[in-house]
């Protein structure tokens, strides 16, 4: 037996002669394994389970149980099962051995010992048995693999399904504005030179509607389509999100006024948060503009802000119509059409929520609704607290939105 092959390897010697037993301890320890031993069944049962043996050299005869139960107790334990077991035995009886082979040994060793043919069949069994763990790695290897495999087939499965969805989304959303365009057109090549300046001025009012509209649309995918490539700048930066807030309630004021909406920012202390401003004013943008399109006259807006541990939840609520409950889990996703005309008649992209959703992600964040129709709905976001190292908290120029 080549010494290298088989050096570090552990074999379990079950043998009630002491004699033996100290002969095989001696030459198995000379070839390089570490030899371990019971001198009976019931003891070697107890100590194999532990051991974790990569063979046992097993005796037929022995006090207690014999040679033949034990290896049957051994091959009926899952621990001990796939353990190769070689007899030792000076019996040479054509029905003891096969006997032994009934009950799941490998191999026999007579006695009196012959050292060579020992270390040959021992080194034979050691191969097999290394073999098979190999095998059966590879086979665990190759079954997680297909897992892998199945796992990613579902996801593009589900991406081309997304995908599909989402074209036919966009198809829908950039046809109305611009089937909207050429009515208007059409309107103005039939009978311009009848039409007074108020029905002019609407008409033009009408058209820029639906150039902002389209605009809007063009804009959210082109931002969408950036994140889905992952190349969109993430670059966080220490601010108090009031700034953020008061920035973008001072900008949307007048589509309040307008709805006589009361828009109300209840964020009185300062939260300072690190996140990219872009964003976050994008966040803020949407949630606002959305309450704002479908809360009714005469309603209410508030955007408040609470402690939760290691972070800030960020809430805008609303007295607006609600959303039915069938609805909630559509909101975020790209492949489900949940856009409706707001309480005036406003029209939606489509896509700022799910915008919102990506964004406030990158930040390591979440957003959710609650809602109860005709009651009103609360989007809920959370966000990071500010490290300590930041300390500089820089202002927002209120023009455009950018830090000083």
């Amino acid at each position: 037996m080549n010494k290298d092959e088989t050096q570090g390897g552990t074999i379990f010697v079950v043998e009630d002669d002491p004699t033996n037993l100290a002969v095989l301890f001696d030459y198995l320890t000379e070839m390089g394994f570490k030899v371990l031993a019971a001198q009976n069944g019931e003891s070697a049962l107890k100590k194999i389970v532990y051991a974790q043996p990569d063979i046992i050299l097993l005796d037929v005869v022995l006090p207690g149980i014999n040679g033949f139960e034990t290896c049957q107790r051994l091959k009926t334990n899952e621990a001990t099962k796939e353990i190769p077991v070689i007899f030792i035995t000076s019996l040479t009886d054509e029905v003891d051995k096969v006997k032994g082979f009934d009950v799941g040994g490998v191999d026999y060793i007579t006695k009196p010992h012959h050292f060579g043919e020992m270390s040959a069949r021992i080194n034979a069994h050691l191969t097999i048995r290394k073999q098979q763990m190999q095998l059966r790695e590879q086979n665990i290897r190759l079954q997680k693999q297909n897992v892998l495999v199945e796992q990613q087939h579902e996801q593009l499965q589900e991406l081309n399904t997304s995908k599909d969805k989402f074209f036919s989304i966009i198809a829908h959303d950039l046809r109305n504005p611009l089937i909207g365009f050429l009515s208007f057109v059409k309107l103005m090549e039939q009978d311009l030179e009848n039409w007074d300046k108020t029905q002019i001025q609407k008409l033009l009012e009408q058209l820029r509607d639906s150039a902002e509209n389209l605009s809007d649309l063009i804009e959210n995918l082109l931002t969408w389509s950036r994140i889905q490539r992952n190349i969109v700048d993430y670059l966080p930066q220490p601010i108090d999100i009031g700034l953020i807030v008061a920035r973008n309630i001072e900008i949307l004021m007048p589509n309040a006024q307008q709805k006589k909406i009361t828009l109300t920012n209840s964020i009185q202390e300062e939260i300072s948060v690190s996140v990219d401003i872009h964003m976050l004013d994008t966040v803020v943008r949407n949630l606002l503009s959305n309450a704002i399109k479908f809360t009714e006259a005469g309603g209410t807006i508030e955007i408040s802000a609470t402690h939760a541990e290691d972070t800030f939840k960020v809430a805008v609520s609303d007295t607006g119509i609600g959303i039915p409950e069938e609805k909630l889990p559509g909101l975020f996703r790209i492949d489900a059409k949940t856009q409706r005309e707001g309480t005036a008649g406003e029209k939606g992209t489509g896509l700022g929520l799910i915008l919102c959703k990506e964004f406030v992600e990158k930040h390591g964040g979440r957003i959710w609704a609650e809602s109860e129709v005709g009651k009103g709905t609360i989007f809920t976001f959370t966000l990071s607290k500010m490290t300590p190292e930041y300390t500089d908290i820089p202002t927002i120029n209120p023009d455009k939105g950018e830090s000083q």
